[in-house]
């Protein structure tokens, strides 16, 4: 049997997916597309993706059956260098939470909050 990742797609749930998606955008410095759900229910709007790559892929969702939140899981982007993105957190209307720091051989990260309150990472390897 084939080892499989742990995750295979995430959903950041939002209040408001325009606000979310200009945050999103501006702090990772690239451009989502619109995604249909299969289930009619919810608005999508995918992260740049290779489904044929290494890594998970996923959306930001707004969804009558979740909404955003603090204290759940948090995903974690990756960066050249989380410093240059989390440089824009503010200025997108965000809150950078804890500033870029060492996790030894693994490299740096930061922790960020959104714009609808959601905490997410910054990971690189500088």
């Amino acid at each position: 049997m084939t080892k499989m990742n742990a995750v295979g797609w995430f959903d950041i749930y939002v209040d408001d997916l325009d606000r979310a998606v200009a945050f999103y955008e501006t702090v990772l410095g690239a451009k989502l597309e619109q995604m249909g759900d299969p289930t009619g229910e919810s608005q999508m709007m995918s992260f740049p993706a290779d489904m044929n790559a290494y890594g998970a892929a996923g959306a930001l969702t707004k969804s009558p059956h979740a909404g955003p939140g603090v204290g759940g899981t948090i995903i974690y982007f990756m960066a050249k260098d989380c410093a240059v993105e989390q440089a824009r957190v503010e200025q997108a209307g965000g809150q950078v939470i804890r500033p870029k720091f060492s996790i030894g051989e693994f490299g740096w990260v930061c922790l960020c909050q959104d714009t609808e309150g959601n905490i997410f990472g910054l990971n690189s390897l500088n």
